[in-house]
């Protein structure tokens, strides 16, 4: 299914190409689709491979980033992610670089895959803060290493502003904007965070976090990654059950602002999720103040 405008088209027979041309001691492995995000179409190949293909040009820039800082933060982390294994050229069939990963098992994190939300939570938040713990090692908030999720609010007012009206007239009933906008504007009136910056996943959703036995196994697609302040890093938790956001907020013994401003946060990228799947359908594309898409959730 097309979910942007000027997508690549990505089928088996493009991706065999690639193999045969650019690692041929696997393009005789089996090849079968394993599902396509925001940013990348999936295929899994033979038992322990994954070939990953970024729908559109500018998605491909996180493929690159993840080529180069995983293998350096992925020893510093408990908790598996993914390993990239080879990196792809362009051709003729897709002009875009590529990647080859280690296949992680698991499942996505949902009510019949995790046993405990509780202690789901306070293991999401174990690896919170040991990525945030992470020396920055010479990286800093510039090119694909900054984005809008690790910075102020105040500074994505406007755009999320224009996200609020498109959800206010077009979206039924059943969401209070009036509320959302609400909390998101007594947000913008708390102080803004002062700390450090730190090493940020970006999209810590469900989608993003593997389950296997009940419990969280491994944390994967770092297309977000980036330095910045924390506190949109905690926002996805509201995609949990209570008892994981309850379980993640104590086990980090985050404060009262910081988890006002996370939840501000998750407000803004539902909104303007939202908005651009309503943009989309109107045939017209709004980008974020970063040079990335808004609605990357």
């Amino acid at each position: 299914m097309t979910l942007h405008e000027n997508e690549v088209p990505i089928d088996e027979a493009v991706v065999r190409s690639l193999l045969e041309a650019q690692c041929p001691e696997w393009a005789g492995l089996s090849l079968s689709p394993a599902g396509a995000g925001t940013d990348n179409t999936m295929y899994r190949l033979g038992d322990d491979l994954l070939v990953r293909l970024p729908r559109t040009a500018d998605k491909a820039r996180s493929g690159r980033k993840e080529q180069e800082w995983l293998p350096r933060l992925a020893p510093l982390l408990a908790c598996p992610v993914p390993e990239p294994v080879h990196v792809g050229t362009p051709t003729t069939n897709f002009p875009l670089s590529w990647s080859v990963y280690r296949w992680i098992d698991g499942n996505e994190a949902q009510p019949d895959t995790v046993q405990d939300w509780a202690a789901f939570g306070t293991d999401l938040a174990a690896f919170v803060r040991e990525l945030h713990n992470i020396d920055l090692m010479g990286a800093t908030r510039t090119g694909d290493l900054s984005w809008y999720r690790g910075g102020r609010l105040r500074a994505c007012d406007q755009w999320i502003g224009t996200c609020f009206e498109d959800c206010r007239t077009m979206v039924d009933a059943e969401l209070d904007v009036e509320t959302l906008q609400r909390l998101w504007g007594a947000a913008l009136a708390l102080p803004e965070p002062s700390g450090p910056h730190v090493w940020l996943h970006g999209d810590l959703k469900p989608t993003n976090l593997l389950v296997q036995e009940g419990k969280l196994h491994a944390v994967i697609d770092f297309g977000g990654l980036s330095v910045g302040f924390p506190d949109a890093e905690h926002s996805t938790v509201w995609d949990l059950p209570p008892q994981a956001r309850q379980a993640y907020w104590n086990t980090l013994d985050l404060d009262d602002l910081t988890w006002a401003r996370a939840r501000a946060w998750a407000i803004a990228v539902g909104v303007s999720g939202i908005s651009y799947g309503l943009v989309r359908g109107r045939g017209k594309t709004r980008v974020d103040h970063e040079g990335g898409r808004a609605g990357r959730s």
